[in-house]
């Protein structure tokens, strides 16, 4: 159900390496951040509000926060380029993580609430690295180009634990809650993310465009590139591979919306420290970016399909072992591998659309799917404290393993219509 991609071979540019490795290093410093609202986020949110009902708001904030800017912000990267909507989600994503640092000093689930939605819509914004990583690259190299720009996320586990950690030891000796300290250390690093961002040139927009000039055997698709002025939601719904890559990409973020809320309440549960909590969500975060490049080149070699399902089917494994276990060791095997299903999801989805779309209209095409998976992420999060408090931590598991079962139903479905016809 892929489109066919030739596999012609290409010598990447230097200018080309040089900016991959500043967006690299740009998502390895920033990073963190996001490790931080998946694994403190709920445990912040219970100090506040003392109720468990209330442990999947965090990861509601996120998911909303994205489905508000993935679509507004690709327009913008369309219009003026790659790089002003990154550093514009980057200045936010700063604000609010202070924000949400200051929460717990005020004890204020209100001023909690604001710093998590402003940093989650800088941190989604920021995403559009993912497009400029798309956009550098012809599509026979496109996935793999991709997880080079993800991987950089790697050095971002490092950073996590040692902050949290850090920030763990010295709160009593400063006066400051454990949980808020790590947020009020956190824009030091996104200030140098910034600027790896801000001396990447040319713009990658620009390159999408002219990718016949940086790859001389490269044949564009299209003579000329079109404008995006034409971009329909509708008309790119209406295509089936990418409503199943979308459908792919938005189950495996609802599924791990749902997971990452489990397992910071099941260590917490269980007696594990913060800093055991951070180790383990620093594995489910290995699972989302160590392996992107070989994702990456299997989804480029054999298609995105052959990529993108199986990673969904691996994210529902890994929510019945978070589920139905006990043990950290079995606990943050399923969160591993949770994150391993989205990113194999996540990089054959991204590089099916982009093989999709115009330079022009990528931004938006990407950031269509990004909405979608937002929205998932909001009604999984939210759900699962109410599933928690009526049905038990199985219960909130069982709807991340159907939530995972989607896509792979409307395969079945697709292929049997396919099949009949």
């Amino acid at each position: 159900m892929d489109q066919t991609v030739s596999k012609p071979v290409y010598i990447v540019p230097a200018v080309i390496k040089r900016n991959v490795v500043l967006f690299a290093l740009a998502q390895s410093f920033t990073g963190a951040g996001m490790s931080f609202a998946y694994g403190l986020g709920p445990l912040m949110v219970l100090a506040l509000t003392h109720s468990a009902a209330l442990s999947g708001l965090s990861v509601a904030l996120l998911g909303f926060s994205r489905f508000l800017v993935a679509y507004p912000v690709g327009k913008i990267t369309d219009t003026y380029g790659r790089k002003p909507g990154i550093l514009l989600g980057l200045v936010l994503a700063m604000i609010g993580a202070v924000t949400v640092g200051l929460s717990m000093s005020l004890h204020s689930i209100a001023v909690f609430i604001v710093g998590m939605m402003v940093f989650g819509m800088g941190m989604n914004a920021a995403q559009q690295l993912r497009v400029a990583a798309t956009d550098m690259f012809p599509p026979s190299m496109r996935a793999e180009g991709l997880g080079y720009v993800s991987l950089g996320s790697l050095a971002g586990l490092v950073a996590s634990p040692v902050l949290i950690g850090t920030a763990e030891s010295i709160s009593v000796g400063l006066g400051r809650d454990p949980l808020g300290l790590p947020w009020l250390m956190l824009p030091l690093m996104i200030v140098v993310g910034m600027a790896m961002v801000y001396f990447v040139r040319p713009d990658p927009k620009q390159i999408g465009m002219n990718l016949q000039h940086y790859y001389p055997n490269y044949v564009p698709r299209n003579p000329t590139e079109a404008d995006g002025s034409r971009f329909s939601v509708l008309k790119l719904l209406a295509d089936v591979p990418i409503r199943l890559s979308i459908v792919s990409n938005a189950a495996a973020t609802g599924n791990m919306s749902i997971v990452m809320v489990l397992t910071s309440l099941v260590l917490s549960h269980h007696g594990h420290s913060l800093t055991a909590i951070a180790f383990s969500h620093a594995f489910h975060s290995a699972g989302m970016f160590a392996f992107t490049v070989p994702l990456g080149r299997l989804a480029d070699r054999f298609g995105r399909s052959q990529v993108m399902f199986p990673g969904v089917a691996v994210a529902l494994f890994g929510a019945v072992l978070v589920t139905f276990t006990e043990a950290y060791l079995t606990i943050t095997l399923g969160t591993f591998l949770v994150g391993l299903g989205w990113a194999a999801a996540n990089v054959a989805a991204t590089a099916l659309i982009a093989d999709h779309a115009e330079t022009a209209e990528r931004g938006r095409a990407i950031g269509v799917s990004d909405s979608a998976a937002g929205a998932t992420s909001v009604a999984m999060a939210l759900a699962t404290g109410p599933l928690i408090e009526r049905f038990g931590l199985p219960g909130a598991g069982v709807m991340a393993i159907l939530v995972a079962a989607v896509p792979l139903l409307m395969l079945i479905s697709a292929r049997r219509k396919m099949a009949d016809a």
